[in-house]
């Protein structure tokens, strides 16, 4: 069978989920014990989506996040960022993927405090090949903060922090957004702020999955995925 044309091929890569886990299986050990962090754990998140997971703390989301990301390597299944392995692959190659592919959102951590906004967001697009960065000037100016681009994090209201921060995570064009606790700070105000923006980037065509305590945000997604014990509720 010959090979997909360009246009196909690219057609077939775009419809691939943003991100998809199968059995995803991560224990951790301190001595004798082991301590289970997520247990057969899968999960889908299309383009276009906004997901939130949810659970109190301890039930597994940022061990799950760090497995997505590549940051942690799970014990056992497997995760594709559109249609890429991220698992059971090279550091450098999963450095790689996530810089090219995945955007990530802190609750704090996503700016450097030392560089300004829009040296915040070259360091990441210097991460990549130029095909993938988008435009400086009007990535900052599509979420309100051109204005702010010259200034350090210390200088920044709640509110343009947040959305320096989500420069920064798509800076590089993401397929998929992991978004950890990026409310979790937040007074009321910038909260609702923070979710519009992200249901704004989901209806861009970026796959957005939100692990968070607030029921603000399981209100604003269009799926919840409940965490306990490290396993996918009802």
């Amino acid at each position: 069978m010959s090979s997909p044309q360009p246009d196909l091929a690219a057609h077939l890569r775009y419809n691939e989920p943003a991100v998809q886990a199968r059995s995803l299986h991560r224990f951790f050990r301190d001595g004798d014990r082991e301590t289970l962090a997520l247990r057969e754990v899968s999960l889908v998140v299309h383009r276009g989506e906004l997901v939130a997971v949810v659970g109190p703390s301890g039930s597994g989301k940022s061990t799950l996040l760090g497995c997505l990301a590549g940051i942690d390597e799970p014990n056992g299944g497997s995760v594709h960022i559109a249609g890429h392995r991220m698992t059971q692959e090279p550091e450098q190659a999963r450095a790689r993927l996530r810089a090219s592919r995945i955007g990530l959102l802190f609750q704090s951590g996503n700016l450097i405090d030392h560089l300004t906004v829009e040296q915040n967001v070259a360091l990441v697009q210097g991460l990549v090949d130029r095909p993938r960065r988008r435009d400086r000037g009007a990535l900052l100016h599509s979420l309100g903060v051109a204005g702010r681009a010259r200034a350090y994090p210390s200088e920044l209201s709640g509110g343009e922090l947040a959305r320096a921060g989500l420069a920064v995570a798509l800076a590089n064009q993401p397929v998929v957004l992991l978004a950890d606790e990026p409310t979790g700070e937040l007074d009321m105000a910038t909260e609702v702020l923070v979710l519009e923006l992200l249901r704004t980037v989901a209806e861009s065509g970026t796959g957005v999955l939100v692990a968070s305590h607030s029921p603000a945000v399981a209100s604003a997604a269009d799926r919840v995925i409940r965490l306990a014990d490290g396993q996918v509720g009802s």
